[in-house]
């Protein structure tokens, strides 16, 4: 998790506790979208990753899921609208690196209106 923090940090000049709250979203947008298996198989790559999860999931998502409910969380973590896809692109690519460019391009493609942010 420090690593894909930091690459946020570095990449997209956000702070360390709202790169912290980006990745913690985007991991539980994956649970709500991709299929439990393969989330618990991913997660399970990433250190500290279900806590991050989890701590985001308990958070007031207001009212909103998908792609949408991901991006007004992160907005509410103080991010901007070109920092939330920043966050988005750079966590695909980072994804990418760790489950492989088929895996990742499936999740990209199955979620409807991700692929517009990356």
């Amino acid at each position: 998790m420090d690593e894909v923090i930091g690459r946020l940090v570095a990449n997209v000049g956000i702070d360390r506790a709202a790169a912290e709250k980006a990745v913690g979203v985007t991991l539980d947008f994956q649970a709500e979208e991709r299929p439990p298996d393969k989330v618990q198989s991913f997660i399970a790559e990433l250190p500290a990753a279900d806590a991050r999860r989890e701590k985001a999931a308990s958070e007031d998502a207001g009212g909103m899921s998908g792609v949408m409910g991901a991006r007004m969380r992160m907005m509410g973590a103080g991010l901007s609208v070109g920092e939330v896809q920043s966050v988005t692109q750079q966590f695909i690519a980072y994804a990418r690196e760790g489950i492989g460019e088929d895996e990742a391009g499936e999740f990209v493609a199955t979620i409807p209106g991700l692929a517009q942010f990356v």
